[in-house]
């Protein structure tokens, strides 16, 4: 008997490139989009809102401001008092595209992804954060309908952006090996295209020029590697392509620390200790994050070694329906073991 085709859905429109929020009327008319809404966070309503509603010229375009800390009854709220729209687009930082991702998901309507930074891969997932009671929860959404990425916004953000972004697709090599291991230990099942994907995808940034992090060049490959990691994880219907025991760590850093720094600098840190723990790709990870001065501006942040510490003790509690090297107590003493012995660690962290 034959196996069945799977299909997945992806995003039917991808474009990245300079300038090209200002040609937004042109794409939603290619694909047949007559009236639509554009959601801001207060950053990105005062920088680009009136430039880009002035960009329309025949298609019914609103605009609205999105404020920070909305929990997932605000945005059910929100979603069933607006119009019918044909679709839905969010420019903005993570927040606000996880918030026009599931008003669009609730609406049942196209949403299309601007993303300002390339700090994560939120914009392409089928995911959302939301707050729900207070608390940062992982919410099942769709994969975006478009995902738009304007170089010169995302080439303008301030560089640590990037560098999140960097340390979060890095981690892309620690969860493909732990998703392995766990499926040696009986616990899941790694879907083959998934995993290629997940792979090729950092595979080719990592052969990207990194003399210049700004440049277009490296951005574009970062975007687009950020982009397939998302699809990988549609593919495999869970996060394991791009997440494993490197994002345990910061989600206990984010529990427990005293002060928790963003998501991609913090796993990009989990990464490179993961990589030594596994004992996989653990040079290639340290020359991407020299080269790209990752770790030069995680010495500016005053990142304390004792949450570190406290964070790798406590991460297994994270997912305990997982099976990552974390895990396992013995791997976890060899992290605690490298963080007290690398000399990059005792260079960057307090």
């Amino acid at each position: 008997m034959s196996s069945p085709i799977t299909s997945i859905p992806i995003p039917a429109i991808l474009e990245i490139k300079n300038d090209v929020i200002y040609n937004l009327e042109e794409i939603v008319e290619k694909h047949g989009f007559t009236k639509v809404l554009i959601l801001f966070d207060d950053f990105t309503y005062h920088h680009y809102e009136k430039n880009v509603k002035d960009s329309f010229t025949k298609t019914k375009v609103d605009t609205m401001t999105l404020e920070a800390n909305l929990d997932i009854n605000d945005l059910i709220t929100k979603a069933f008092s607006l119009e019918v729209y044909d679709v839905i687009v969010a420019v903005g930082g993570g927040s606000v595209i996880d918030y026009g991702k599931y008003i669009g998901f609730s609406r049942q309507t196209p949403f299309i992804s601007i993303p300002t930074s390339a700090s994560n891969d939120g914009f392409a997932s089928s995911n959302c954060s939301l707050l729900i009671n207070g608390k940062k929860t992982t919410v099942p959404a769709k994969v975006p309908y478009g995902i738009i990425a304007d170089l010169t916004i995302i080439q303008s953000a301030p560089t640590k952006f990037i560098l999140a972004g960097i340390g979060d697709l890095m981690s892309n090599i620690t969860a493909l090996y732990d998703w392995d291991f766990e499926e040696s230990h009986g616990v899941t099942h790694v879907n083959a295209f998934a995993s290629m994907l997940s792979k090729k995808a950092v595979n080719s940034f990592i052969r990207t020029p990194m003399h210049d992090i700004q440049n277009p060049t490296l951005l574009k490959e970062l975007v687009s590697s950020l982009t397939m990691g998302g699809v990988a994880t549609v593919i495999s219907g869970n996060s394991a392509p791009i997440s494993g025991s490197e994002h345990l760590l910061s989600h206990a850093l984010d529990k427990y620390a005293e002060q928790p720094h963003m998501h991609g600098i913090q796993v990009g840190i989990a990464t490179y200790i993961m990589a030594h723990v596994q004992e996989h790709r653990a040079e290639r990870m340290s020359k991407v994050f020299h080269r790209t001065g990752f770790f030069d501006y995680v010495k500016t942040l005053h990142i304390s070694k004792k949450d570190l510490s406290h964070a790798i003790e406590h991460s297994h509690l994270m997912k305990p329906y997982r099976y990552t090297y974390l895990h396992e107590e013995a791997y976890r003493e060899k992290a605690l073991q490298f963080l007290e012995q690398d000399s990059v660690l005792q260079d960057i962290l307090e």
